[in-house]
């Protein structure tokens, strides 16, 4: 459009006053755009201009997270980690244990993957390196326990405790967390439960039920609580049929005598099959891996939605770090994480890839 003021150009009125029908139908298009583009052009540029950059609607590819190992866990008896918890008061001790299939026992190591032994079971026994006229040290038993299936460990200034809350199937009655006392691993060659207390889902009525959302891996400690992060599971095969989505449950009671009921407080749509949890030291964050990403979610404002706070998603190459399986921290910036073959890997905040959203 001519501007308001403006006279049109001749050429341009007489292209468009059609007296003559035949000339008009005889022009050839392409000379009447490019005449008429130099007019519009500079309207068009400030059309742009004012519109600002194009908007780019793709999503960048994700960097994943892949450290490379810093050891692997020499000692056979450690064949397949499920948990991991630093001391809270035995510097530079961790404490593990494996999946189900063990007995109950459990190990300590370094950050480096080392095991610990009482100094006198040294003279008898080799940690990681066979020694001739040695036998292979089995680690520390925990009496009046048994081993169904433990997921996670967890401590506090009182106890480690050990979730034995492995439930594939969604078939079990008899889940439980046991509190362990905390041995000197270099004096004391065994440990034994202070008490165990039995838990249950309140909202699972089947054994199993059709929504199997009741099997745990990720137990943690916060504020003198502790909290459980279910695993849910899509009705296929055990195993491979894992469905996005978490519930955080509380437990409130520590009743030794009959079953506690666990509450559900908060939940993630997201998060795909947690297997392992830990706070760290200063309890402003919440470490989660899961089956194809580590999660860090910052510390509630209030209370203990732990879940519902802001949260990132480090997905990582399973390539490298295959099945995690547990994680705690190493200090307020380090974490320590394990998978299920034996490899141990560190990663610290500030060599994380940006997070992708869920």
């Amino acid at each position: 459009m001519t501007p308001v003021g403006a006279v049109a150009p001749r050429w341009l009125l007489s292209e468009y006053s059609v007296p003559d029908r035949t000339s008009l139908s005889l022009r050839r298009p392409t000379a009447v755009l490019m005449r008429i583009f130099p007019v519009f052009l500079p309207a068009l540029l400030v059309l742009l201009v004012a519109a600002g950059p194009p908007v780019v609607s793709w999503a960048a590819e994700p960097v994943l997270l892949a450290p490379a190992p810093i050891a692997t866990l020499l000692a056979e008896p450690m064949s397949e980690i499920s948990g991991l918890v630093r001391s809270p008061g035995r510097s530079g001790v961790i404490w593990a244990h494996n999946d189900s299939g063990d007995s109950a026992r459990l190990f300590a190591i370094t950050p480096l993957g080392e095991s610990i032994l009482p100094t006198y079971s040294r003279f008898t026994a080799f940690g990681d390196t066979p020694e001739a006229g040695k036998e292979q040290w089995q680690g520390f038993p925990v009496l009046n326990a048994s081993h169904v299936d433990w997921e996670d460990i967890a401590a506090d200034e009182h106890y480690l405790y050990i979730a034995d809350t492995g439930n594939n199937s969604n078939d079990r009655r008899d889940l439980g967390i046991y509190l362990v006392s905390e041995i000197d691993p270099t004096a004391s060659t065994r440990s034994a439960v202070i008490q165990h207390l039995p838990v249950y889902y309140p909202e699972q009525q089947a054994f199993p039920p059709a929504d199997r959302h009741f099997d745990s891996e990720s137990l943690f400690t916060f504020a003198g609580k502790l909290y459980l992060i279910t695993k849910h599971r899509g009705g296929g095969v055990t195993g491979l049929d894992f469905a996005p989505g978490a519930y955080l449950y509380r437990l409130d009671t520590r009743s030794t005598e009959t079953p506690n009921a666990l509450q559900r407080i908060d939940s993630h749509p997201a998060i795909l099959a947690a297997t392992g949890a830990d706070v760290s030291p200063d309890g402003s964050r919440l470490a989660v891996t899961a089956q194809d990403a580590l999660w860090l979610f910052e510390r509630p404002a209030s209370g203990d939605l732990w879940l519902s706070a802001p949260g990132s998603r480090y997905p990582f190459d399973r390539r490298v770090l295959k099945q995690l399986e547990a994680v705690t921290w190493l200090d307020n910036d380090t974490l320590l994480l394990a998978n299920e073959q034996r490899d141990l890997f560190r990663v610290r905040l500030a060599d994380l890839p940006a997070p992708t959203a869920p």
